[in-house]
């Protein structure tokens, strides 16, 4: 060790210097680090502090107070304001360092990875309004047959099955499904609900992936028929994919292509939502007069997620919304929160393979 220890600093701006070079050659970095590298991590994870019974972000956190201690305790012994300042810039580099390094090293490199639409030869672009409605009456339609599946009643469905045994049905439905789309990832991740219920929405999202710990988090308050969705966004980001637009594409294709009627509800419920917002943009008018199309329960379903999405509301969401969406830049995803908003683009193009491939 060094005796004055700068390591956590010296790791830090390695990886921003293998992150430079990363960026240019994003076959490499596919190759060599999503491909080979990071699924060791993905396992690692899995078989060890995945299998804690409670989200292990906590012991992360509970980490951060026991360093801040020891740096209390240490800064204590310093004698002079001089000293004191010094040791706390080394500290603070040090720190930056290893935040640089772990999310870097455990997770973050697969930002430079060839996108994964790119992978799966898929040319998404912008919907023109007609081909928009269309693909709002195909998605209208599948949940108009999937809902009578789950339930004959036409009241709002305000619950479903238990988290645990939920979660365990997403993730065997993502091993079954990610090899359908060419995607050879392999883990077995970890979504797991995080307390105090509320807080992520608060901060205004509904889910997190955690590179540290390498496991994804949702809010246990969010509305049943949007868990079984959130929960293979949520996955798709422990498998390594980066894009918040690619996360929800892989999620509707997982939920899509299940068994379940519920996975299947959830995911073309999350499509509908999208494709409902690219109308209104287009023409308010036309979205109006297709809200009357829906069925008396699909209906109720839509005014009960807006009814818990009042329900609490984000501190700030501008800032949330402005903070997500410069991080997203910084790492490489030029559309920023926009991206989120793809997913019609991808199901679309994504459908028309499927029909090419008949």
């Amino acid at each position: 060790m060094l005796r004055k220890n700068w390591t956590w600093t010296i790791l830090g701006v390695t990886c921003l210097i293998i992150r430079y070079f990363a960026v240019r050659f994003p076959e490499d970095t596919e190759h060599f680090y999503s491909r080979n590298f990071f699924p060791v991590i993905r396992n690692v994870i899995d078989i060890s502090i995945a299998r804690l019974p409670f989200p292990t972000i906590y012991l992360f956190f509970f980490g951060l107070l026991i360093a801040f201690g020891y740096y209390l305790w240490k800064i204590g012994l310093r004698k002079g304001w001089l000293a004191k300042l010094l040791f706390t810039g080394r500290c603070t580099l040090n720190f930056i360092g290893f935040l640089v390094f772990s999310f870097l090293f455990l997770w973050g490199f697969n930002y430079q990875r060839v996108p994964i639409f790119e992978q799966l030869d898929l040319k998404p672009k912008a919907l023109e309004k007609e081909i928009l409605v269309r693909e709002l009456e195909l998605t209208r339609n599948i949940l108009h047959q999937l809902r009578p599946h789950i339930t004959e009643d036409t009241t709002a469905i305000g619950s479903t099955i238990p988290y645990q045994n939920l979660e365990k049905v997403v993730r065997a439905t993502i091993r079954e499904n990610l090899y359908m789309m060419g995607l050879n990832f392999t883990g077995n991740p970890r979504t797991k609900e995080l307390y105090p219920g509320g807080l992520l929405r608060k901060l205004g999202i509904l889910g997190i992936y955690f590179p540290f710990v390498g496991e994804s988090y949702i809010d246990p308050t969010m509305h049943p028929l949007e868990k079984p969705f959130t929960i293979a966004h949520e996955m798709a980001h422990s498998y390594g994919v980066t894009n918040e637009g690619e996360a929800n594409f892989i999620g509707w294709v997982i939920c899509s292509n299940s068994d379940n009627p519920l996975l299947q509800y959830s995911g073309q419920l999350r499509l509908l939502s999208y494709q409902l917002n690219d109308l209104y943009r287009l023409d308010a008018p036309g979205y109006r007069q297709f809200i009357t199309t829906l069925d008396k329960g699909l209906r109720n379903d839509l005014i009960d997620i807006s009814e818990n999405h009042r329900q609490i509301e984000a501190i700030s969401l501008e800032l949330s919304r402005k903070s997500n969406d410069l991080f997203l830049k910084s790492q490489g995803v030029k559309a920023g929160v926009k991206s989120y908003a793809q997913l019609p683009m991808l199901a679309y193009a994504w459908r028309n393979k499927l029909k090419g491939m008949e």
